[in-house]
């Protein structure tokens, strides 16, 4: 028999392809055979998965510069990653919206925005909530290049670190977002702050662990990364409302406080 996946010529006995690694399939696929592959593949104490999420807490230096110098096989690949971080973005989304039949609060400071226009951004949210998560690559990406790169990482390997970093904590405010919108809706505007500035201080953290900075020159870092980080993503938002008025989605009484 040949290995279904390289091709090897297999001896009968075998389990797995010693060429390959790959698992050796003998049986048609059934429900309980995909439930059982998906349960090995993503939940089993051994898998590249939960040992993905857990070392990006306590040694990401070691998942991303394995991935960088070629170790491949033992921690998921960030792209690998960073789609399950998407499919539960979009989970999240869809029981917000269809489930929770949840409406943010985008008036977290109380300045009387005009209830059209904050309609408005909740349907851009929801329909394009992916869309605005990978955005968040590039930002990133540019601030970190130009603030936390003491090593000289090469612009493809610093796109790893941030493609991790965004996953990990997408995963991770997942679960949550849910345990907040199912029992403190209330909180949810105040909660969002809170992840925003989680995600900042996780790739900082990353980004040490990279680095090896240190203690004064980390303080210093963080305070430039988050000063560029923020000049970038209010002039990302500048630029879509620019984009709004030209293509006719928003126009100016839509920031009229309402009466």
């Amino acid at each position: 028999m040949n290995c279904k996946n390289c091709a090897n010529n297999l001896q009968t006995d075998y389990s797995f392809c010693p060429d390959c690694g790959a698992k050796v399939i003998r049986n048609r696929l059934t429900i309980k055979n995909l439930l059982s592959d998906i349960t090995e593949r993503y939940f089993n104490l051994d898998n590249t998965f939960l040992r993905t999420f857990l070392h990006l807490f306590t040694k990401p230096d070691v998942v991303i510069n394995g991935y960088v110098n070629g170790t491949r096989r033992k921690y998921l690949n960030p792209i690998s990653y960073f789609g399950i971080a998407l499919m539960l973005a979009g989970f999240l989304m869809f029981f917000m919206r269809k489930v929770f039949n949840f409406e943010m609060e985008l008036d977290a400071f109380d300045q009387g925005m005009n209830p059209e226009f904050t309609k408005k951004m909740t349907n851009v949210i929801y329909d394009y909530s992916s869309l605005l998560f990978i955005s968040y690559i590039p930002i990133f990406l540019i601030a970190g290049l130009i603030t936390l790169n003491k090593r000289k990482h090469l612009l493809a390997e610093y796109t790893v670190s941030v493609i991790y970093s965004l996953a990990q904590w997408s995963i991770l405010s997942f679960f949550t977002s849910m345990l907040i919108i199912a029992y403190f809706p209330e909180s949810y505007s105040n909660y969002s702050l809170t992840l925003t500035l989680f995600l900042i201080l996780y790739f900082i953290y990353v980004q040490q662990r990279l680095n090896k900075y240190s203690a004064w020159q980390i303080v210093y870092k963080s305070v430039l990364f988050t000063g560029v980080f923020f000049t970038i993503f209010v002039g990302l938002i500048i630029f879509l409302m620019i984009a709004g008025f030209a293509t006719g989605s928003l126009n100016p009484a839509d920031f009229v406080p309402p009466k």
